[in-house]
């Protein structure tokens, strides 16, 4: 069978939140082979979770959970006399409810452009971004850390870590930075 592909996540199965693993899934109670175990935030856990039961949404109505903070999207804030966000309701609910989370050191945050979310591609580091440094110099500059710092010991994995997004509808890509 063909594992469900995820616009907002096209690299779902190669950034480590999925590992092959037989079991039940708690929500279709199909026998799988490969489980989630990447962020899902509800109350009650879920032992195994499908990729499946995230693609159709099933996952996150069952357990009324998130894979993706809401309020972890770009331009989206929880004070209601905020401005409302200029992105489609239904698009940001496919990032909360039906796209696969990625491995992050603080909390998630899920960047956007030209009104849409971004595709999360992979964790990025300096060899990474230095092809696409004018691309993102925007990114690079303003978001808290010495832009030199990020241009210089970015990595996949270690204690300042880069995440990169791309634009679904223009292709620009987006670097969010998170540190330990």
């Amino acid at each position: 069978m063909e594992l469900p592909k995820f616009k907002y996540s096209p690299n779902a199965y190669k950034i480590d939140v999925f590992e092959d693993l037989e079991g039940k899934c708690s929500i279709c109670e199909e026998q799988r082979s490969i489980r989630y175990t990447g962020s899902f935030y509800s109350r009650e856990t879920p032992e195994y979770i499908c990729p499946w039961c995230i693609a159709d949404g099933k996952a996150a109505e069952k357990y009324d959970g998130e894979f993706n903070d809401y309020c972890g999207i770009e331009d989206v804030s929880p004070d209601p006399n905020d401005p409302k966000p200029n992105i489609a309701q239904e698009l940001l609910f496919e990032i909360t409810n039906r796209t696969p989370s990625y491995i992050s050191w603080q909390q998630e945050a899920w960047l956007t452009h030209c009104n849409e979310p971004c595709a999360f591609i992979d964790y990025a580091d300096v060899d990474t971004i230095n092809p696409l440094l004018e691309e993102l110099h925007d990114d690079i500059e303003n978001n808290g850390y010495p832009p030199e710092f990020i241009r210089t010991a970015l990595s996949k994995e270690g204690s300042l870590v880069g995440y990169l997004f791309q634009c679904v509808k223009c292709g620009q890509h987006r670097l969010h930075v998170d540190c330990d």
